[in-house]
């Protein structure tokens, strides 16, 4: 597990890295800079960059309550304060950082993901962290966070007119819309299938990630497509007309329809191009 769980810790440091790289150095303007609107109503570069900040400080927050009574305590203190809205508070949360001026939110992010790190790797063997939904191993927390930032700089690129290049890392992503097939139908309020799907992704380097009963006769729903479209599906960043993914079957077609891989209420989706 240790080692599975610096590989994931690697690949969101060199996954945050980028992004930094990206909006380092940006203006305040709304136009290409920092006040930038993205895809999300309402957030700007900005605030997509907070949230990853104030999200990072939480999940380490998590992790620390873990070593002792005061941060423990320091854990529920939050949890409390986000239990009458959670939603609203981790939005609220973001627009606070996103205040700040960038000369100081991102060392604040850099710091913040150092902290995360090194927290995610204190957390005893065989121990989850607590979290806003269900609790969570180090490797599903160091997946989720490599997951949102990876979304997130999605929409950064995307308020600054540039696309960034895709790379095999979405493994990560593409694994977590998989894993979290059941519970987007359980946010929607309907039953999961019962038998799994079998997914066949392409990877962008041309390998081909699998997932699901090897005989295909075992399941007649398959998904087929690019690794790329099947992640940008699953965080919504993109509308599934919108992708190359095949679905042979109802049940598989209606999962994309409503695939997340993000906790929370279901999300509004994007519109069709």
């Amino acid at each position: 597990m240790s080692e599975v769980l610096e590989q994931l810790l690697d690949d969101l440091r060199v996954e945050s890295d980028q992004l930094l790289a990206v909006v380092q150095g940006l203006d305040d303007g709304a136009d290409g800079g920092w006040a930038s609107p993205t895809p999300a109503p309402g957030w700007t570069v900005a605030t997509q960059v907070a949230h990853l900040a104030w999200t990072d400080e939480a999940a380490t927050l998590a992790a620390r309550s873990l070593q002792g009574r005061a941060e423990s305590e320091a854990w529920d203190d939050l949890l409390l304060r986000g239990s009458a809205d959670p939603e609203r508070f981790v939005d609220d949360g973001a627009h606070a950082l996103a205040a700040l001026p960038p000369e100081e939110l991102l060392p604040r992010w850099s710091r913040g993901r150092a902290a995360l790190a090194e927290a995610l790797r204190a957390v005893p063997a065989g121990q989850r962290l607590p979290w806003f939904g269900p609790p969570m191993s180090p490797a599903s927390m160091a997946t989720a966070r490599f997951m949102e930032t990876w979304a997130h700089a999605q929409d950064v690129h995307e308020a600054l007119g540039s696309a960034p290049e895709p790379t095999d890392r979405i493994r990560h992503v593409a694994h977590l819309g998989v894993r979290t097939r059941d519970f987007a139908y359980a946010v929607h309020g309907e039953e999961p299938p019962t038998e799994p799907f079998r997914i066949e992704l392409t990877a962008p380097s041309g390998e081909v990630w699998t997932w699901g009963p090897d005989d295909a006769a075992q399941s007649v729903q398959t998904v087929r497509g690019p690794a790329l479209d099947f992640c940008l599906l699953v965080t919504q960043r993109v509308h599934r007309e919108d992708t190359a993914l095949v679905a042979d079957g109802a049940d598989a077609e209606h999962w994309l329809g409503i695939a997340q891989a993000f906790a929370g209420p279901p999300g509004p989706g994007r519109e069709k191009r």
